[in-house]
């Protein structure tokens, strides 16, 4: 697992709570917390409130406390670097903000089933493996993913699918 991403998304996500906001860990940083295993993240993926329609509403517009957000990614010396993917930057590690909204919708994912984890005062969600599941079979259907991201999620599909059904006995 890589240390230094997740070390850095609780440093965010106590900044989050701090302003109320209760993120979600997506992303290959989050399955390596979920499965104990390394996918080499390239980034940081973190899910907020906001519009639950997504890419229909303006970039600056569709995620709620979006100038709080900014606010604190430039008190962290992160740059936003693309507007349209909430997307920041710092010494080489890309952190970008997704709407934990519209899961429900893209993945089936309910937000009520969301698990809270807790560090001491710190609150984050996390997805569980049959939710992580949901969500990179959504994005494999997705063009973009599929012509951008070398098979990775396939990859994650096949070993999440292992995890799940592997472990099942029948009786």
């Amino acid at each position: 697992m890589d240390n230094h991403k997740f070390n850095e998304f609780i440093k965010i996500a106590k900044k989050l709570n701090d302003i109320e906001i209760i993120p979600l860990l997506m992303g290959s940083v989050g399955l390596e917390v979920v499965t104990g295993k390394s996918w080499d993240a390239q980034d940081l993926d973190i899910h907020v409130p906001g519009d639950k329609r997504g890419w229909e509403v303006p970039p600056e517009l569709n995620i709620h406390n979006w100038n709080d957000i900014v606010n604190i990614m430039n008190s962290m010396e992160y740059s936003l670097i693309n507007l349209h993917e909430h997307e920041f930057s710092k010494e080489g590690l890309s952190v970008e903000f997704g709407i934990i909204d519209t899961l429900p919708s893209f993945a089936g994912v309910q937000l009520e089933d969301l698990e809270v984890h807790k560090m001491g005062e710190l609150k984050y969600y996390l997805l569980n493996l049959e939710q992580y599941l949901s969500v990179y079979e959504s994005s494999s259907n997705d063009s973009y993913r599929a012509d951008n991201n070398n098979n990775k999620d396939i990859r994650k599909i096949d070993a999440l699918k292992s995890m799940i059904f592997g472990s099942r006995k029948s009786y």
